[in-house]
């Protein structure tokens, strides 16, 4: 992809923010570093207490490329993102958040990969990292290939994998539900698409585990994954719990064979 920038496509990138001066600094700088450098980057301030504000107004004074949003009360990161997502020009968005990181050539590898598989949606393997931004030896790896019927099931996509095709599909904005806002924009994605997401089979993103984090809660899993199926898909009571059941039976039984240990 070693051509004019002008001749190719622009990548949204969005980054909701809130309270991760630790770690704002190096998430921009995998940006930054991308050997794809046609994106514009989105960041929506949460009204963050900390000195995360500063740190982004700041490499936004010396890269254009950064936007910065402020939000005039705290909304959450599906709000921020659905913020960012109005302003979006680009003909691809992307996802990062604030304490997540890129490969390098993730954006270039990706985009290609879309291209010549014509993919209007599509994801990649991604690892874990602690506080320190260290490996802990857990590996996601993308299915390759993504029906609606099975992201239905469970949500494969890493969020900080994500690129969806917005100049062919459009631009999805996230349901304003307390958790799996992600979930729901990935399910839309590719119902729009009208065809399977796909998988690329490389680790390119680096997502940070942090101590407390609600993602970390199981019982929470329960909750919010029935009011996914109750309250944004509105089915009945029965129903939802027919697919929540499904979907531990898909969690527990069918996602493991996609998760590994590496060194």
């Amino acid at each position: 992809m070693k051509k004019p920038t002008n001749n190719l496509p622009l990548v949204s990138i969005i980054t909701p923010l809130y309270n991760a001066e630790d770690y704002i600094t190096t998430t921009l700088k995998s940006i930054q570093e991308q050997t794809y450098t046609h994106w514009e980057h989105i960041i929506v301030n949460d009204c963050s207490t900390d000195n995360s504000l500063h740190i982004v107004e700041e490499l936004a004074k010396k890269d254009a490329r950064i936007k910065v949003v402020t939000l005039s009360r705290n909304s959450g990161a599906a709000q921020s993102r659905n913020k960012a997502t109005e302003h979006a020009t680009g003909d691809y968005i992307a996802f990062l958040d604030a304490d997540d990181l890129w490969h390098p050539e993730k954006l270039e590898k990706q985009l290609q990969y879309m291209q010549e598989n014509n993919a209007a949606v599509s994801y990649t393997s991604y690892v874990h990292i602690d506080e320190a931004g260290k490996p802990i030896g857990k590996r996601i790896k993308a299915l390759p290939k993504l029906t609606y019927q099975k992201q239905h099931s469970n949500n494969y996509i890493g969020n900080l994998t994500g690129i969806y095709k917005a100049a062919e599909i459009g631009k999805i904005i996230a349901p304003n539900i307390r958790k799996r806002q992600d979930w729901a924009v990935w399910l839309e994605a590719i119902k729009k698409s009208n065809k399977p997401a796909l998988g690329l089979q490389e680790d390119l993103a680096y997502y940070r585990i942090r101590q407390g984090s609600i993602s970390s809660n199981k019982l929470n899993l329960v909750k919010y994954n029935f009011k996914f199926y109750k309250e944004y898909l509105g089915y009945s009571w029965v129903k939802s719990v027919f697919y929540l059941l499904r979907f531990f039976y898909e969690y527990f039984f069918v996602r493991t064979k996609w998760i590994e240990k590496i060194n």
